[in-house]
């Protein structure tokens, strides 16, 4: 059996923290406002994952108000998703990210990101799919107020 799941986040941006997606530290002036490390990309994977096997998701597993998952790493969190899939008995078959974002440009750090994503996931490089677009300076990401990602996950019962 093989199932689908979608995910979507959004973060605003905020001086004095680090620009983090996909596990990679991005040289920009501004980071994102988040309670763990607010890498938008991944919390919007793990939505996905998680809805694909009908386990919540990451507000559920990871609440913003508990001091545990303050400047929580996304990439641990995302190795918890996994092995929770695992234990359900779901292995990732690939997934595809999209970035949403006026500025920074991401694709310098394409290659990077799917590097960190496809180990932390248990699957090779190229069931990893990472990419960027801006929105034409429309909307909040258009004016720089923030990042937005979709995550789309295949899964399959084993």
């Amino acid at each position: 059996m093989i199932r689908v799941g979608q995910g979507f986040d959004v973060h605003a941006f905020a001086p004095g923290r680090p620009l983090k997606l996909c596990g990679v530290i991005i040289p920009y002036e501004l980071g994102l406002l988040g309670h763990s490390d607010a890498d938008v990309a991944i919390h919007a994977l793990m939505d996905a994952l998680l809805g694909a096997a009908a386990l919540g998701d990451i507000g559920k597993l990871f609440p913003d108000n508990d001091q545990k998952y303050e400047g929580a790493d996304s990439t641990l969190l995302l190795k918890e998703v996994v092995a929770l899939l695992h234990e359900n008995n779901y292995k990732i078959v690939n997934f595809d990210i999209t970035i949403i974002a006026q500025e920074p440009k991401i694709s310098p750090y394409v290659g990077s990101m799917r590097a960190i994503m496809a180990p932390c996931c248990g699957i090779p490089l190229d069931c990893v799919s990472v990419k960027a677009t801006t929105t034409e300076k429309l909307g909040f990401t258009g004016r720089k107020e923030g990042i937005a990602a979709l995550a789309c996950a295949l899964i399959e019962k084993i």
